[in-house]
């Protein structure tokens, strides 16, 4: 596999990681913000849908197939949840437009392809394909990894996806241990600080 194989292969695994995280969760549960900042799931699967357009198509003089405007709104956070009469459809939509755009101009660019960021700065603007892919999925890894904790949060599912082999396979009683060690773990690190 070449280094565009791989790294289009990450991006693609980072991008279902994310998505996945809604299955089998209703509306309140998608939108609901459960830490103080707001980082809700739909809001994650919206704004990595809006920002994958962006870099993807803008960056590189390509057509974005829609208006990114109104996917990134007025505020600085309207593309970070889900308005009311955004429903659970139309944001997969554009999730999932957003990956035919960025799949297509992966596959049609090379590596060494430039391209301009508008909103960085002008030293950092200047980009290639390359970066910007090393960026996005650095990008969407981190709102993946949001999206887990936050899954976890609302019904304990944990792990790429139900009944992930990477985790423990251990009952609610197990777990309810391991968290009372590594909180007893962290008072004790503490009284020795």
């Amino acid at each position: 596999m070449d280094q565009k194989a791989v790294l289009h292969s990450a991006l693609r695994q980072v991008r279902q990681d994310l998505v996945g995280k809604l299955d089998g969760l209703g509306e309140y549960d998608l939108r609901r913000p459960l830490v103080p900042t707001g980082t809700n799931l739909l809001g994650l699967v919206k704004h990595v849908g809006a920002v994958s357009l962006g870099y993807l198509s803008v960056v590189f003089d390509r057509d974005p197939g829609c208006d990114l405007d109104a996917w990134h709104g007025e505020a600085d956070d309207d593309d970070l949840w889900a308005k009311p009469t955004e429903t659970r459809q139309v944001i997969l939509d554009l999730y999932t437009h957003a990956a035919e755009v960025s799949d297509n101009t992966i596959e049609a660019l090379d590596l060494s392809h430039p391209g301009a960021v508008p909103w960085w700065p002008p030293e950092r603007r200047a980009v290639t394909l390359q970066r910007i892919l090393v960026h996005l999925i650095n990008e969407v890894a981190r709102h993946a990894g949001q999206a887990d904790i936050l899954r976890e949060l609302i019904d304990g599912q944990a792990g790429r996806f139900p009944n992930d082999p990477s985790l423990s396979d251990f009952t609610a009683e197990q777990w309810a241990a391991h968290r009372e060690r590594l909180e007893l773990a962290a008072q004790a690190a503490a009284r020795q600080a």
